[in-house]
């Protein structure tokens, strides 16, 4: 009986093993910075680019007027400043 229970301990011992082991790949992955850059690449596209009327051009007036908004800012604030 205690040979079976050895046995058995060390069945579980090895699923848990493989499993670990299984979570570390997964994390390795995950945290890699070419899955991360890959990951924000995807995002961006994601939020310029619809898969299935394409261009998205609400989302991207919106970055072009905010970027504009920016840039007239600084101006505005120099020529006052300076």
């Amino acid at each position: 009986m205690a040979a079976q229970d050895r046995q058995s301990i060390e069945d579980e011992m090895e699923v848990a093993r493989r499993e670990l082991a299984a979570s570390i790949d997964q994390l390795l992955h995950r945290s890699s910075p070419k899955t991360i850059a890959n990951r924000q690449v995807a995002a961006i596209k994601g939020f310029f680019v619809d898969p299935q009327s394409g261009l998205r051009t609400d989302n991207v007036i919106k970055v072009v007027a905010g970027v504009g908004g920016a840039i007239a800012l600084i101006l505005v604030v120099r020529k006052v400043s300076g």
